[in-house]
Formats: structure tokens, sequence, C-alpha cells
């Protein structure tokens, strides 16, 4: 304590001064108003740029969040889509849910095979969130694979790298249909074999899945078409397709049922018994 009053008695003089100084500052912010708003707009300065850097970490530490929210809501409005019968049908007008043809389910790949030649992916949902064998998956750029095996709380993925993956595909000027298949040689391409020789096809066309699929909903994209090759013996071409998706980076995917497939199956084991 007395070195405190010690402290104070060696200093008082320039205590005062700084003392008197504030003093004379307040008093003349307070009586001016151009001095005062100065103040108070360099004051906000400072504090606006903490709270901008405060809420830049918070939005940073939320980024997963946010990106899960996103997902979510994208598989809602791509279930919205894809149930939307008429393009000119008013987006507000939902259609029930006894009419709705396809159920979508968020989800996200925690494990991706892209260097062999059965080529899988895994998903972080299972059973218990709706996930069936023959599902389709896709994400915001186009397919992915096919539903294959489920667990409880996670699923493997036939992925569109696969040499035994076969899928309807079209010529989306055209809707000149083929099978969608992967030779095995490169990830950023896949082929559309069986298309005849009738149509009008050049590089850059896109491809998209066909309405003969009963997995995928038709329109959904695949690639451009890359390189045209024909085969003199089948009358057909086969088609090198870029695809949209780069398969060795992929993340938060959809999930996409089918309600109407096993009516459809049905219908037609009754043909092929007849």
């Amino acid at each position: 304590m007395q070195q405190i009053f010690v402290y104070i008695l060696k200093n008082s003089t320039r205590m005062l001064f700084l003392l008197l100084l504030f003093i004379s500052i307040f008093l003349t912010i307070q009586s001016h108003s151009f001095h005062k708003s100065q103040v108070i707009t360099s004051a906000n300065f400072v504090t606006g740029g903490v709270y901008k850097r405060i809420n830049a970490a918070n939005e940073y530490l939320n980024l997963k969040t946010e990106n899960e929210g996103l997902a979510k809501e994208n598989a809602r409005l791509k279930s919205l889509l894809f149930n939307k019968k008429d393009s000119l049908i008013d987006d507000s007008k939902n259609l029930p849910a006894e009419l709705s043809t396809y159920k979508v389910i968020q989800s996200k790949i925690i494990n991706n095979s892209y260097s062999v030649h059965e080529n899988f992916l895994t998903i972080n949902s299972g059973s218990k969130d709706g996930v069936k064998p023959d599902m389709g998956v896709l994400n915001s750029k186009g397919i992915i694979g096919i539903v294959e095996h489920t667990s409880k709380n996670y699923a493997t993925v036939i992925s569109v790298l696969n040499i035994k993956s076969q899928i309807n595909a079209k010529i989306k000027k055209t809707n000149h249909f083929g099978t969608l298949t992967w030779n095995g040689k490169n990830t950023g391409y896949v082929q559309l074999i069986d298309v005849p020789r009738l149509a009008t096809v050049k590089k850059g066309d896109t491809i998209v899945t066909g309405a003969q699929s009963i997995i995928f909903p038709e329109n959904i994209n695949i690639g451009t078409i890359h390189k045209i090759y024909t085969d003199n013996k089948t009358n057909y071409f086969t088609i090198d397709v870029k695809l949209f998706n780069d398969m060795t980076s992929l993340g938060h995917i959809y999930i996409v049922e089918n309600k109407d497939r096993k009516e459809i199956l049905a219908l037609e084991a009754k043909n092929k018994d007849e």
C-alpha cells in the first residue's frame, strides 16, 4: 500500500495532466456535435470490424451445419422437381404425397473407390433412413450409381465406374436411347452403347437418363459426347461420354426412390410369364 502512495506522489503531476486532458476532450466532444459524431463513427468502425471478424469465425465454425441444412433443402427441392409431371405446373402447387412418384433422401459419401474395374462407394445412410437396394444415387452434377446393399446405418453403391453397371440413357437432343456402361479405362469417361446409327449424334451433345429407366428420373445429367465410334458389324454407335461429375471427388449426394418401381416390375413380369 505504501508503495502505491509513493508511486502516486512521484507521478502526481503526470496523472493530473492526463486527468485534465481527458476531461477537456470529453467536454469538447459533448459540446461540439461534429467532434461527437466523429468519435461515434470511429467507435462504430472499430466495433463493427470486431463484430465482423467474430461473425466470420462463427460462420466458419458453422459451415458443416449450414452445408447439411442446404443439402437437406436441396433434397426436398429435387423431390418436388422429379415429381412435377408438367413443366407448366405452378411451383407453388406441390403434388399430394400419395401422387408423388419419387422420394429423395439426402446422404454423404464416406468411402469411394475408382481405381479398379468394379468400383463401389459407401454412404452414411442405411435401412433406418429408408435406403433400399436399386435406388438411384446422384448429386447436383449428375448420376453417381445405384444402391446395391444396405445395413442399418450404411449402404454400398455400384459406381457408374463399374464394368457391371448398366443404366438406360439417351441423347438429350434426339431422344435416341442406349445403355450406359464403363470400359474400365478412364475415370472421367463412360460409354453409351447400342445407339442406332440412324441417330444424329455430334461431339458436345448432352447425355441424360432415359425414360426407360425405373431407377432414375428422366433427363438427369450424365455428361457430354466426347468421341463417336461406328461398329460396322452391329450397325450401332459406341459413344465416349465425358462425365459431368468428377468421380474421384464426391461429397453430399441424393438417393432417389421410384415408388412405382415394384408395380412396374410386377406388371412386366406377367408379360414374361405368358
